[in-house]
């Protein structure tokens, strides 16, 4: 990236839009630590996803260059390329966190009446399934991070299937997690930060968004593996 507000997106949601009370409510649903609505497998994505950074993000691209055929050399560009990816990811992703520093979950949902939204109402005791990061809600950073991962491997791969990724995680340990494609691990981990009940759902689309630019932007910017 030439600087960190290159992908900056426009502001959050407007607190008295329908865009807003649609996710508060999906939030304050779904996303509650007792919530009735979340699937027993719902709640297992979303303390799969409570683990960032490499030890999480990493292994899916081992899966990928443990695949037969591949030289080293290739294997080390692709490494190199997604550490880059998802350091500029995180570059732009807490550049707009402070940008905007939007309020939480347990915030909005505490303070419904303060927003001015007719749709909304507060829960003074709503708690989240997950602890609740320490930094501003938008945009979603682990969404940015896995859709800048995944646009590097998607054209590294290009049209050929890929080989099932997969990756573990000590937030949910002796319950690894695969996909047959790039596309379905992303949407993973947005819909996983929901379901922790630490991210709006146009947190997650807008983190995605960037994510994906990021990628491009990074491997628009890279060598020609060699021959």
């Amino acid at each position: 990236m030439k600087t960190a507000q290159q992908f900056r997106p426009g502001p959050p949601s407007a607190l008295t839009s329908a865009r807003w009370a649609r996710d508060f409510g999906e939030i304050k649903a779904i996303g509650g630590k007792n919530s009735a609505k979340r699937s027993a497998e719902q709640t297992d994505v979303a303390r799969f996803w409570e683990a960032t950074g490499p030890i999480i993000y990493f292994p899916i691209v081992r899966s990928l260059t443990a695949a037969g055929g591949r030289e080293i050399t290739r294997n080390a560009r692709l490494f190199a390329l997604a550490a880059q990816a998802m350091d500029d990811a995180l570059i732009a992703v807490f550049d707009a966190k402070y940008a905007y520093n939007f309020w939480r979950p347990i915030t909005s949902i505490r303070n419904g009446e303060l927003d001015g939204n007719q749709a909304t109402d507060p829960d003074a005791t709503w708690l989240p399934l997950l602890e609740t990061p320490m930094h501003p809600e938008y945009p979603c950073a682990h969404c940015i991070v896995a859709a800048a991962l995944g646009t590097v491997i998607a054209s590294e791969i290009g049209a050929q299937p890929p080989s099932p990724l997969h990756t573990s995680s000590p937030t949910l340990p002796g319950k690894p997690r695969r996909w047959s494609s790039v596309d379905d691990f992303i949407t993973e981990v947005a819909n996983a930060r929901i379901w922790a009940g630490v991210h709006y759902r146009n947190s997650t689309e807008v983190g995605t968004a960037m994510g994906r630019k990021v990628g491009e932007q990074v491997m628009h910017g890279a060598a020609s593996p060699a021959k």
